[in-house]
């Protein structure tokens, strides 16, 4: 029963906390917000990102609110599947950096996931005008621009997904696995470590 709680917990609050990523990484990417599927996202994180922006101020491209509220939903995730799996509550501290590290644990998985969608669709539907196609485009183009300026050209042959591959995973090996085994990190309290 146990197993089953933390699944039910992990998938609906780690839904809501991609949409809340997917809005920050939106805000970053200076994405078009008239698309159907970004309004969607905003719509369904507002409520709780509202009440955040009435205390916390609007820094250049994106809502710090919209951050906080990530974080504070990764903590509230953590905390409800310890107190389930019948850990009790954590040190404060370490349920903070606990959050901090799921959230950019979740960003690099996102970030990746997007990037494998928008190479299977630029092979299926390479002339698409779907709008979940071109929010796609957005979220992953400030990563692999500055990838494909880094890689000679090579006729046609789009090698950066590759080469941002490998990135994705050396920052997940060296910085967020460290870091999660240096602060003691359960394994499996965070989806995707």
């Amino acid at each position: 029963m146990t197993n089953a709680g933390v699944f039910l917990v992990q998938t609906v609050f780690g839904l809501y906390l991609t949409m809340v990523i997917v809005r920050f990484m939106l805000q970053l990417a200076q994405a078009d917000f008239y698309n159907p599927i970004a309004q969607a996202v905003v719509k369904l994180t507002q409520p709780f990102v509202a009440v955040l922006q009435k205390v916390m101020p609007r820094t250049g491209r994106f809502s710090i609110a919209t951050l906080v509220l990530g974080f504070f939903v990764q903590m509230l995730l953590i905390l409800v599947v310890l107190i389930i799996a019948g850990f009790g509550l954590p040190n404060p501290l370490d349920l903070a950096a606990w959050s901090i590290i799921g959230l950019a644990s979740q960003v690099l998985d996102l970030l990746f996931f997007a990037i494998l969608a928008s190479i299977v669709l630029s092979w299926l539907a390479p002339q698409t005008k779907h709008p979940g196609a071109f929010l796609l485009h957005q979220l992953t183009e400030p990563v692999m621009s500055p990838a494909r300026r880094m890689l000679p050209n090579l006729g046609g042959l789009d090698f950066s997904p590759i080469l941002v591959f490998i990135m994705i995973n050396l920052v997940d090996m060296l910085v967020i696995q460290n870091l999660a085994s240096s602060y003691g990190m359960p394994r499996g309290l965070v989806l995707g470590l």
